[in-house]
């Protein structure tokens, strides 16, 4: 068992602590605790075992997943305990963060986004959260002691562990991480957390938290989750389901030239839409989009508005889908709050709700969105993990024509351009900004 965990930061003079397993107690032993190993980052030591500071970073990574591996799993050694999974998310080299901890920039381009389509941040991220989930209520304790890690990294993940598990329990350490986090997209992941929750208590501290926190990225989360928590739409168990069912043998299984794989997912009022429906009847586009904050995606929004009788006429089915669970998804369509959007001069709400003439559809966890390579939790944007900008273009046969992966906020093709690659079948589009990996010399 995990009794601390200030997961190293790199070059951090922080702790990582472990008890011991001396004794197992039953058939679903929990390994008992009693002594603690302290490893020092800067120093690489651990009970006088490790004493050389000039042992190489993979040699320390190595000391750390062997202590981590060594602590309680509590149902089944297939299952990795929380400080394992917390270590190795420490242990990743993440993409940093620009704008205030609010974007990601690609480490060698020094430009927003992320480039390399091989990259595995967003791997290493959903991977946790799922892990975190599937170790369950049991595990929230230990899951909390995440937020006083030294690393931010792990801080976020174990937010949203958190409010994806509803655990009540740490609301309070939520909401000092809410106001005493140095990190912006940790703050706004606590927040996030807490409407996820549905914790009453914590309405007034939100209020305040919305009036007081100086990302103006925050201020629009809190307005969320105080609607969401007077609203009672916290985390649904479809959400909770989606994240233990993860299968990563599925992740980035889609090929262009090759059948789509079949998928089913809820639009916002609850409707199932499966893909296979439209094999031999339409062509389908599927554009997956950001959250209800993003201002290119509203405006993709917009033009497909306009061009519903171009869409019915060449018979083309239209899918936006977005990784959130049904809370969120509702209030991008308008059927929910209609936050005071920073970019936007008029009212969304009655327009859309005139003519949104596409279902929205929610992918919960990103589970369709990982295997037809859109990479969930790929990179940050106004303080939230979001998946790649992708638009995937499916023939009447089932065959996928396109796989468009975005590498910044702005990367894929128009709506215009969509339908002018089925009119014209030519698919070989490229955004005139993408961002190309730099290449060794």
């Amino acid at each position: 068992m995990l009794v601390g965990t200030g997961i190293l930061g790199g070059g951090l003079d922080a702790a990582v602590w472990f008890r011991w397993p001396r004794q197992r107690q039953g058939p679903r032993e929990i390994l008992q605790i009693e002594e603690i190993a302290m490893i020092n980052w800067n120093r690489f030591q651990t009970l006088d075992a490790v004493r050389s500071p000039r042992w190489p970073r993979l040699a320390m990574l190595v000391v750390l997943l062997l202590l981590a591996g060594s602590c309680a799993v509590d149902e089944g050694a297939d299952r990795p305990s929380v400080a394992h999974i917390l270590v190795r998310v420490a242990a990743h080299d993440f993409h940093p963060l620009a704008g205030g901890d609010s974007l990601t920039l690609d480490r060698s381009l020094k430009q927003h986004g992320i480039a390399d389509l091989e990259d595995n941040d967003w791997k290493v991220r959903l991977l946790a959260v799922r892990d975190l989930v599937r170790a369950g209520s049991g595990a929230v304790s230990e899951i909390a002691n995440g937020l006083g890690a030294e690393n931010a990294d792990v801080r976020q993940v174990c937010a949203m562990a958190l409010g994806i598990l509803r655990a009540k329990q740490a609301v309070g350490e939520l909401e000092r991480t809410a106001q005493n986090d140095g990190n912006t997209i940790v703050r706004s992941q606590a927040v996030i957390a807490l409407g996820q929750i549905e914790s009453l208590g914590s309405l007034e501290f939100l209020r305040e938290r919305l009036k007081d926190d100086l990302s103006r990225d925050v201020r629009y989360q809190c307005a969320l989750a105080i609607d969401q928590i007077e609203k009672r739409m916290g985390t649904t168990q479809a959400q909770l389901k989606a994240f233990q069912d993860l299968d990563e043998s599925s992740f980035q299984t889609l090929r262009v030239r090759n059948p789509a794989p079949d998928f089913a997912l809820e639009d916002t009022d609850g409707k199932v839409w499966h893909l296979s429906d439209f094999r031999a009847k339409k062509w389908v586009v599927l554009i997956w989009v950001f959250a209800d904050w993003c201002p290119v995606c509203h405006g993709e929004f917009r033009e497909l508005m306009a061009s519903r009788e171009e869409f019915e006429e060449n018979q083309v089915q239209v899918f936006t889908i977005e990784c959130h669970d049904r809370y969120r998804g509702r209030v991008m369509v308008g059927k929910e709050l209609e936050p005071e959007h920073w970019f936007a001069k008029q009212s969304f709400k009655e327009a859309y709700g005139k003519q949104i003439w596409w279902p929205h559809l929610l992918d919960r966890a990103g589970a369709v969105g990982a295997m037809y390579g859109v990479d969930p939790m790929a990179f940050a944007v106004h303080a939230e993990y979001i998946n790649r900008p992708s638009t995937v273009i499916v023939d009447k046969e089932g065959i996928v024509q396109l796989a468009y992966y975005g590498t910044f906020w702005g990367d894929r093709p128009t709506i215009a351009q969509t339908l002018n690659m089925i009119k014209t079948g030519r698919f070989d589009f490229e955004h005139p900004k993408r961002l190309h990996p730099r290449t060794a010399e």
